[in-house]
């Protein structure tokens, strides 16, 4: 009995030794950093391709393009030309899908703000609110909402479930309504359904700016589209002719391919910076 005092008493002193000292805070892992394939791959809706996926499908797509138009010219100078439009095809896939969804989800944050206002409203906190949009929010956004309501169910943490959900949207709206629910959670307050109110109309507004513009802008774009195509679409048409074909298999025509390439893309990349809108930033990432 004396044994187990004397244990008992020894492992209280012990324990009040051991509080005293201060807990080292644990290094919090760093975010991990998406280069700007990845973000477009996610804003497109590809998840599970990688960048090195898209890098090998480009390769594959044009080095068969390489092999059909060497077969059918027999001149590597005009083969090599259309694979690397062939190469470029898939990333230039993924990013006007990327652009739609874009478009599309731009339509879809009022209702998504609405949903919140009304959810708080009837009576939910703010996580029980970001659950109930997995089902009965926007179809194309549920997802990312039932895997927010998974992270939150199983960490209990809700700042962390809400920087997972961005890294999932991959879209600088939802940037802004998850910051803005963060800091309102953090601050407190009764005005959350004013601040949403107000926060849908200005999404809306701003959708409806931005589809104005980009309708006014496509025609000049595709346009400026057609015209570094078509010289290209008359080279695929003159690729039939023999003497067109031998004329452009010798160092002279090489040549000349290649400045064309050359004036085409830097023609290109200025009409882009020319008549491009400004893109939305991602905010706090």
């Amino acid at each position: 009995m004396t044994v187990a005092i004397g244990a008992a008493l020894g492992a209280g002193l012990f324990l009040i030794w051991w509080s005293t000292w201060a807990v080292p805070p644990r290094p919090q892992a760093s975010k991990r950093r998406t280069g700007k394939v990845e973000q477009l791959l996610i804003r497109a809706g590809i998840e599970r391709v990688s960048a090195g996926g898209l890098v090998a499908a480009s390769a594959i797509v044009g080095l068969f393009v390489f092999l059909v138009a060497f077969v059918f010219t027999g001149t590597p100078a005009i083969a090599a030309c259309f694979a690397i439009f062939g190469g470029l095809a898939p990333l230039m896939v993924v990013r006007w899908r990327a652009n739609k969804r874009t478009a599309s989800l731009r339509e879809l944050w009022p209702d998504v703000v609405d949903h919140l206002r009304s959810a708080i409203r009837a009576g939910l906190s703010l996580p029980e609110a970001l659950m109930q949009l997995g089902v009965k929010g926007p179809e194309e956004l549920r997802p990312a909402f039932r895997e927010f309501a998974g992270d939150y169910r199983s960490g209990g943490q809700f700042d962390s479930s809400l920087d997972r959900l961005k890294d999932r949207l991959a879209d600088p709206v939802a940037d802004r309504i998850v910051e803005a629910l963060r800091l309102t959670r953090e601050v407190g307050g009764t005005d959350l359904g004013r601040l949403l109110g107000t926060l849908a109309e200005f999404l809306r507004d701003s959708a409806r700016t931005r589809s104005e513009l980009e309708a006014r802008q496509s025609w000049t774009v595709n346009a400026a589209r057609l015209a570094v195509a078509a010289p290209w679409i008359v080279l695929a048409l003159l690729s039939t002719r023999p003497e067109a074909v031998a004329a452009y298999n010798t160092a002279g025509g090489a040549a000349v391919l290649i400045g064309g390439l050359v004036v085409s893309a830097f023609c290109y990349w200025i009409m882009l910076r020319i008549g491009a809108l400004p893109d939305d930033e991602r905010v706090l990432r």
